[in-house]
């Protein structure tokens, strides 16, 4: 499949890779968990349910609770792995996606931006995720609008962002009231570090952790949000 195509060298270059420590948060409704695995790829804890996003085998998945709730963003292979997702579900479990990956995950629940629906309980909200200028070939976009979605999720009274692969958007920038970001930094398909920042300055989450990073030089984000000690950022051992 040719979107796939696209990730397959940055997919060889893995290996299988443990999954990061976890951090806790409490909100209004309980505490909420969360685990980086690997790259794009981790698990939050909420009410009693699992959610993961962006399963990839890549990661290490071992010891790590089935899916309650799966968040798939993109087509490309480091986003989307049915191996993988399968090897999470249980019954019961519940799938949301854009419609380009439920093309392949055909159980999937599908959200399209801008969409919002409650799931397992869960509010969530597609938003765009997309390149506007980077791209494989003149003319043509790594992500094209519309195909992925990004996730706000609203847990208790604390509003998780994850990004997907994207740009420094519009849409990303117009966020509001964010109290978790997950914001990727890498060439040539998302954005480089000096971009992430400016559009982390945008919406002002107050705890930001850089993700999907492969070969990008962090000191670059964290120092340019120095100037803004109301965003805290948080470094996790993603690979």
């Amino acid at each position: 499949m040719k979107t796939f195509a696209l990730t397959f060298a940055l997919v060889a270059s893995f290996a299988n890779l443990p999954a990061g420590s976890t951090d806790s948060f409490r909100t209004t409704e309980g505490v909420l968990k969360i685990t980086p695995v690997t790259h794009g790829s981790l698990m939050l804890e909420f009410k009693g349910k699992v959610i993961h996003v962006d399963p990839w085998s890549r990661g290490d998945y071992t010891g790590l609770p089935k899916a309650d709730l799966i968040l798939i963003t993109d087509v490309h292979g480091d986003h989307l792995d049915p191996a993988q997702v399968q090897k999470l579900k249980k019954s019961g479990t519940e799938i949301v996606a854009p419609q380009a990956v439920a093309q392949t995950v055909i159980e999937a629940l599908v959200l399209h931006n801008g969409q919002k629906k409650v799931v397992s309980g869960l509010e969530i909200e597609a938003v765009p995720m997309y390149n506007h200028k980077r791209g494989p070939s003149p003319g043509k976009l790594y992500h094209d609008k519309g195909r992925g979605n990004g996730y706000l999720l609203t847990l208790g009274d604390k509003r998780v962002y994850i990004s997907g692969d994207t740009a420094c958007i519009s849409e990303m920038k117009a966020l509001t009231a964010i109290d978790i970001a997950f914001v990727p930094m890498n060439l040539p398909y998302t954005m480089p570090p000096e971009e992430a920042a400016e559009c982390v300055k945008a919406f002002k989450p107050k705890i930001v952790y850089p993700y999907h990073y492969r070969g990008s030089d962090l000191k670059v984000f964290t120092r340019a949000l120095e100037s803004h000690p109301d965003i805290e950022v948080r470094l996790k051992d993603w690979y």
